[in-house]
C-alpha cells in the first residue's frame, strides 16, 4: 500500500480527477508516515471497517467486570483471534482506485548462457516446490486466468463443484487474456514443446501438454559416447547427470565444441540442453573435467555425492524408460451411450444395444474389429476368451493408436444395476465421450463416481441418419486439469459429420488426456515412479569412481584436447537451444518513449522469454504455461529503449517487453540475438506532418505496404520509401485496428506518427513466414484454377479472342515489378519450401519441376525496331542515327503500324512473362499459350500482307526506305513456313519433355513410397523397442 520509494509510478487506472485536498495530499510522491490509531469495536460492522488494513488494528477489550478479570487467564490460553483491521486503503474510502503493487522480474534460471533444449527444461527449479507451484494451478495476476465459469450449464452440460465448464468460444489462453486460435503454420501456446528444433504444423489440430523432449536421450546420448552420473543429493534426492560433449564444424571452418547436458531429479521437470565451450570459464589445456562443468551448470548439486554409473546395459535402457514414461502413442477412450430422456450413470451403463445414431457416430469414430486374434493395441481387452466383449472400436490418428471401451460393446450383466464389468474398464479411462441422443437430459459430471475419468466430452447429435447430421460439443474437466485445445466454437458448433469432425475430437481426446497428467493424481503417481527409477540407479548402478576422478577414467570426450580460443564477445548468443531473460511482458506495442498505445490496459505479466534458433516463446513461471510463442522467420521487426522492446510478429502483431537490469544491457543481448536468428531489422519511428494542402505526400494499400511516395514532400524527406510497411499508425498497431480505421487516421490526424518497416536489401516489402505460407495457398494458379480475362479491361472485351490473347500476353510496357508485385516473393517461398532440408523427408507434395523456354523459339523472336508515329529511334554506339528523310511517310495506315505491328514482331516480352510465371502455371499450359501467340502472329502477319503492308526485318533498326523495305513476293510465304516448321519443332520438344517429366514424377513417387516404407518400419521398430525397454525395466504403476 504505502510500501516503495518517493517517485514509485502508480499502477493500475488513472485516478479519477478531484478537487479533495486530501486525496491530492495523498498523491504527493513523498507521504509522511502515518500514525497508527485504535478503535473499540462495534457491534456490527459498519461500513468504514475494511479488511486487510495495515494502518491500526484493533486491541482485545479490557475486561470490564471481576468475574471477566477472574477468567482473563483462560481467554489468554486461548488461540488469540484474529484482529479486526481497519482502513484498507484511504483513497478507497474516497471511492479512489487503490494501489497495485508492481510486479516482479523473474529470476532467470540457473545457468546462465545454458541454451534450453525445450520449453519444461526452461521451468526446471532446484529448488524442489510442492504440487501447486508451476503446476497449471495458480493464476498470476495479469495471467490468463481460467475464463470458464465452473457453474456454467447449457442443454448439454450443467455445472458442478470441482469442474470447468467449457462450452464454446472461450478462445485460447494467450498473453493478456483468451486469444483467437491459432492457424497453420503456427502453434498452439500449449503445443510449443521443442525449442532447438523446427517444430512445424502440417495439420489443422495440434497435438497439446506432449513432452516431446523426452526424447533428447534417445536422439543426442543412446547409442553414443557419454557419460552418466548418480548420486543422491541431501536437498534434492535421488539425481541422474549425463554428459557428452560435442564437436561440430562451424561455419567459418573452424571446430566449435559444446556440452550437452540432462540433470534429473525427483520433480517431473527436466534439465536438457546445451552450453558452449566459450560460455564457460577458462580451463586448462585438456578442457574441462566434469566436476568443473557441474560446478559451472549445476552449483546448488553437491559433486561429491555423484558416482560414475556403471557400464551396464540396463542403465541406457533404464535412463530411456525413466526420460520416456511421459511418452505414450497408445491411449484408451471411454464411449457412454445416453438415450432419450436419460442422464444418470446407471442408465447409460445399462443400455444393452446401440441405436442406429449410436452406430452412425461410432463409424465415423473408426472400425469396429474383432477382438480374438487382434494384434494391436488391445487396452486391456480380452483377445483370446472373448471375456471382454466380442468386438470393439479402433482407429490410428497422428501416429497413436487409440482403442475405445464402448459401453454397449462391452459385456452386459443382468440384473447387475452397476454394470461391473463395463464400469471396470470405463471408469479407469482418463478421458470418457458421452455420446446424447436427441431429448437426453444434461450430463452432470458429478453423476460419474470414479477417481481416473477426469474429462468428459459430451457430444449431442443433431438430425442423426439424415444427410443433415450434425453434432454439438461441450467439455467438462476437472479444476486441476489445464485447459487443453482444439477450441470450441461459440455455442459448441454444430459441427457436420465429416473427416473434420473426427478429427477434432480425436485431438480433443488426446489432449485432454494428456493434460490431465497435470492433475494431482497422475502427477503424485509419476513422480513416485521416477523416484523409484531415480532410486534404483543411485543404489545399485554405481560404481566406485567419484566425480573427481573420472577425468582420468574414459573421458576422452571431455578433455584431450586444446580449447580453441574464444571467438569474442557474443560467442555464447549463437547457440541453437532458448536463451532466456526475464521480463515482464504485454500485448500490444508501447512505443520507444514508454506511452501506452491507445486501449491498452493489460498488465504486464512476469515471464521467461527463451528465444532459441527455431522459435521464441514467453513462458509463465508460476502456472507453467507459454502464453506466448511464434517462430524465428514471423519476427519482422523491433523497437528498443534502454529498458523496453516492442517486438513485431506475424502480421504486424506487437508485443511489448520490459527488462530489469542495468540499462541497454539485457535489451542489447536480446537484440543481437534476434538479428542472429531472426530476418527482422529496427524499425524507424517517423512524425509525418502535412503540407499546404494537408496530404501527407505517399499512398499505401490496406496492408500497409507504401505503394506511392511523391517526390519532394516532408514523407520522402523523413525517409518513407516504396516498400516500406507501417506498423503503427498514431499508436496503434495495424491488426487491432478495423478495417479503414488506419485510413481514417492518416486522413485526419493532424500530425501522423507512425512506425515504419523498412524494405529489404531489393526494395520489397518485409513479410513473415506465416503471411508468405498463406499467400501460397491463395494463388488461384496453384490450385488450378486459369485466370481469367477482366471483364472492365478497356478495349479487350471487344476484341476478337486471339487478338484478346495478344492483348493480355504482350503488354504496352514493362518495368520492374512495384512494391505489391508478389510474384517474386512467392517464387522465392516456394523455392525455400521444395528444397530439401536435413530435418524433413519428401514432400507429400510433387515437386515444381522447371520449366525453360527453348531456345529456338526466342531466336525466332526480336525486340521491337519500328519507332512510333511520331519519335525517332535513338543512336547506338555501334549504329549511326538514321536521317530523318528516311521516315515511312507513304504508310496508309500509321496507327496500325504503331500498335500492332511491334507487338507482332516482338515476342521476347511475352515469353519473358510466361518464363517469370513458371512457377504458377503447368507445362501444358505454358506450351499452349506459347501455340495460340504464334497462330495469332500468323493471321495477323496475313492480314498486313493481303493489305499491302511493308514486314521490316527482324534485325533491321535502321530507318529505311520503303524500296528497300518491301520483301520479295515470295518472302512473306516463306516467313510464314518457316515460323510453322518451328512450331513443329517446339510441338515435339513439348512432346519429348512431357515424357521427361513423367518418368521424373514416377521416381518421385517411387522415392516417396519407399520413404513412407522406412519411416513405417522405423516407427515399428521403436514401438517394439520401447515395448521390450518396459518389459526388461521396473514396471510402471497400473493405472487401471
Amino acid at each position: 500500500m504505502w510500501a516503495g520509494s518517493a517517485g514509485t509510478p502508480r499502477r493500475g487506472p488513472a485516478p479519477t480527477p478531484t478537487d479533495d485536498l486530501f486525496a491530492r495530499k495523498l498523491r504527493q510522491p513523498a507521504r509522511p508516515p502515518l500514525t497508527p490509531h485504535t478503535f473499540e469495536p462495534r457491534p456490527a460492522r459498519g461500513p468504514l471497517l475494511r479488511s486487510g488494513s495495515d494502518a491500526g488494528e484493533a486491541r482485545p477489550p479490557t475486561p470490564a467486570s471481576p468475574r471477566a478479570r477472574a477468567h482473563s487467564h483462560e481467554e489468554a490460553s486461548r488461540p488469540a483471534a484474529a484482529p479486526t483491521r481497519l482502513f484498507m486503503d484511504p483513497l478507497a474510502l474516497l471511492g479512489l482506485p487503490a494501489e497495485e503493487p508492481e510486479p516482479a522480474f523473474p529470476s532467470v534460471p540457473e545457468p546462465r548462457w545454458f541454451a534450453h533444449y525445450d520449453v519444461q527444461s526452461l521451468l526446471f527449479d532446484w529448488v524442489p516446490r510442492p504440487w501447486g507451484l508451476g503446476c497449471h494451478t495458480e493464476v498470476v495476476p495479469g495471467t490468463p486466468a481460467s475464463t470458464e465459469d465452473g457453474a456454467a450449464s447449457s442443454d448439454l452440460l450443467l455445472g458442478a463443484p470441482g469442474f470447468l465448464s467449457e462450452l464454446g468460444g472461450e478462445g485460447e489462453l494467450g498473453l493478456g487474456g483468451p486469444v483467437s486460435p491459432p492457424v497453420p503454420p503456427a502453434l498452439p501456446n500449449a503445443a510449443v514443446s521443442v525449442l532447438e528444433e523446427p517444430q512445424n504444423r502440417t495439420l489443422a489440430y495440434s497435438l497439446e501438454h506432449a513432452d516431446l523432449g523426452a526424447s533428447y536421450y534417445r536422439k543426442y546420448f543412446f547409442g553414443k559416447e557419454h557419460q552418466n552420473f548418480f548420486g543422491l543429493d541431501e536437498g534434492l534426492g535421488p539425481v541422474a547427470v549425463s554428459l557428452r560433449r560435442e564437436e561440430k564444424e562451424s561455419s567459418g571452418g573452424g571446430t566449435v565444441h559444446s556440452y550437452r547436458i540432462i540433470v534429473r531429479t525427483t520433480q517431473l521437470r527436466t534439465l536438457r540442453g546445451t552450453i558452449s565451450e566459450e560460455a564457460l570459464p577458462p580451463g586448462p589445456p585438456r578442457g574441462l573435467s566434469p566436476r568443473k562443468l557441474l560446478e559451472h551448470v549445476a552449483p546448488r548439486l553437491s559433486p561429491t555425492c555423484l558416482r560414475l554409473g556403471s557400464a551396464s546395459p540396463k542403465v541406457p535402457r533404464t535412463l530411456l524408460t525413466l526420460d520416456e514414461q511421459v511418452l505414450s502413442f497408445q491411449r484408451k477412450v471411454g464411449i457412454l451411450y445416453c438415450r432419450a430422456g436419460q442422464g444418470s450413470e446407471e442408465e447409460m451403463y445399462n443400455n444393452q444395444e446401440a441405436g442406429p445414431p449410436f452406430m452412425q457416430f461410432l463409424n465415423l469414430l473408426g472400425d469396429v474389429v474383432q477382438l480374438k486374434g487382434f494384434e494391436n493395441y488391445r487396452a486391456q481387452l480380452d483377445t483370446k476368451t472373448d471375456s471382454t466383449g466380442t468386438h470393439s472400436l479402433y482407429t490410428t490418428y497422428q501416429d497413436h493408436e487409440i482403442m475405445f471401451h464402448v459401453s454397449t460393446m462391452l459385456p452386459y450383466t443382468p440384473n447387475n444395476q452397476q454394470q461391473l464389468l463395463r464400469k471396470r474398464h470405463i471408469g479407469n479411462d482418463i478421458v470418457t465421450i458421452v455420446f446424447q441422443e436427441p431429448g437426453s437430459k444434461p450430463f452432470c459430471p458429478t453423476t460419474i463416481r470414479s477417481h481416473f475419468q477426469h474429462v468428459f466430452l459430451v457430444v449431442q447429435v443433431h438430425a442423426p441418419c439424415t444427410p443433415h447430421t450434425s453434432y454439438r460439443v461441450a467439455v467438462s474437466r476437472t479444476q486441476d486439469t489445464p485447459a487443453f485445445g482444439p477450441s470450441l466454437p461459440a455455442g459448441g458448433g454444430p459441427f457436420p459429420a465429416n473427416a473434420d469432425f473426427r478429427a477434432f475430437l480425436l485431438a480433443k481426446a488426446l489432449n485432454g488426456e494428456q493434460a490431465a497428467g497435470h492433475a494431482r493424481k497422475f502427477h503424485s503417481m509419476a513422480t513416485r515412479t521416477r523416484q523409484q527409477y531415480l532410486q534404483d540407479l543411485a543404489t545399485n548402478e554405481v560404481t566406485t569412481t567419484s566425480l573427481d576422478s573420472a577425468s582420468r577414467f574414459g573421458l576422452p570426450s571431455l578433455g584431450g584436447r586444446r580449447r580453441a580460443p574464444p571467438r569474442g564477445p557474443g560467442a555464447e548468443l549463437q547457440a541453437a537451444g532458448a536463451l532466456v531473460w526475464g521480463v515482464r511482458a504485454a500485448p500490444g506495442a508501447r512505443g520507444a518513449a514508454g506511452g501506452e498505445a491507445g486501449g491498452l490496459d493489460s498488465a504486464e505479466v512476469p515471464c521467461l522469454l527463451g528465444i532459441s534458433a527455431e522459435a521464441l516463446v514467453l513462458v509463465a513461471p508460476r502456472d507453467g504455461r507459454v502464453v506466448f510463442n511464434c517462430a524465428c522467420r514471423d519476427v519482422l521487426a523491433w523497437t528498443f529503449s534502454d529498458q523496453q522492446l516492442d517486438l513485431y510478429h506475424g502480421r504486424g502483431e506487437a508485443i511489448t517487453l520490459r527488462l530489469d537490469g542495468p540499462p541497454g544491457q539485457a535489451v542489447g543481448e536480446i537484440v543481437a540475438r534476434l538479428q542472429l536468428v531472426s530476418r527482422g531489422c529496427e524499425t524507424r519511428e517517423l512524425a509525418l506532418p502535412r503540407d499546404g494542402q494537408g496530404r501527407l505526400g505517399f499512398e499505401a494499400d490496406a496492408e500497409g505496404i507504401v505503394t506511392h511516395v511523391e517526390r519532394f514532400t516532408f514523407a520522402e524527406t523523413a525517409g518513407l520509401r516504396p516498400g516500406a510497411r507501417l506498423l503503427r499508425v498514431c499508436g496503434q498497431t495495424l491488426p487491432r485496428l478495423r478495417p479503414g480505421a488506419a485510413a481514417q487516421l492518416l486522413s485526419a490526424a493532424p500530425k501522423v506518427c507512425v512506425t515504419v518497416l523498412p524494405p529489404d536489401d531489393s526494395g520489397r516489402p518485409r513479410r513473415s513466414f506465416s503471411e508468405l505460407y498463406m499467400l501460397s495457398l491463395q494463388e488461384p494458379s496453384r490450385r488450378g484454377a486459369t485466370e481469367t480475362v477482366p471483364e472492365d479491361a478497356p478495349g479487350v472485351a471487344g476484341l476478337p479472342a486471339r487478338k484478346q490473347l495478344l492483348h493480355l500476353c504482350l503488354p504496352d510496357g514493362g518495368g520492374p515489378p512495384g512494391p505489391r508485385h508478389l510474384a517474386e516473393e512467392r517464387t522465392e517461398f516456394l523455392h525455400s519450401q521444395n528444397s530439401p532440408s536435413p530435418h524433413s523427408s519428401l514432400s507429400d507434395e510433387a515437386p515444381i519441376l522447371p520449366n525453360t523456354t527453348p531456345d529456338l523459339l526466342l531466336a525466332t523472336t526480336a525486340k521491337p525496331s519500328a519507332p512510333s508515329a511520331g519519335q525517332e529511334t535513338p543512336p547506338t554506339q555501334d549504329e549511326p542515327a538514321a536521317p530523318s528523310g528516311c521516315e515511312d511517310k507513304g504508310d496508309p495506315a500509321p496507327e496500325l503500324r504503331a500498335s500492332f505491328l511491334p507487338r507482332t514482331l516482338s515476342l521476347r516480352n511475352s515469353i519473358s512473362k510466361i518464363m517469370s510465371e513458371a512457377g504458377s502455371e503447368t507445362l501444358e499450359d505454358e506450351w499452349q499459350s506459347i501455340s495460340e501467340i504464334a497462330s495469332t502472329c500468323n493471321t495477323i502477319l496475313e492480314s498486313l500482307s493481303r493489305e499491302g503492308h511493308p514486314i521490316p526485318e527482324s534485325g533491321d533498326s535502321k530507318g529505311t526506305s520503303k524500296s528497300d523495305a518491301e520483301p520479295e513476293p515470295g518472302s512473306l510465304s516463306e516467313k510464314v513456313s518457316h515460323l510453322e516448321s518451328m512450331l513443329r519443332k517446339l510441338q515435339e520438344d513439348l512432346q519429348k519433355e512431357k515424357a521427361d517429366k513423367a518418368a521424373l514424377e514416377e521416381e518421385v513417387r517411387n522415392l516417396r513410397h519407399n520413404n513412407r516404407r522406412l519411416q513405417a518400419e522405423s516407427e515399428s521398430a521403436a514401438t517394439r523397442l520401447l515395448m521390450a525397454s518396459k518389459q526388461l525395466g521396473t514396471p510402471t504403476t497400473n493405472l487401471a
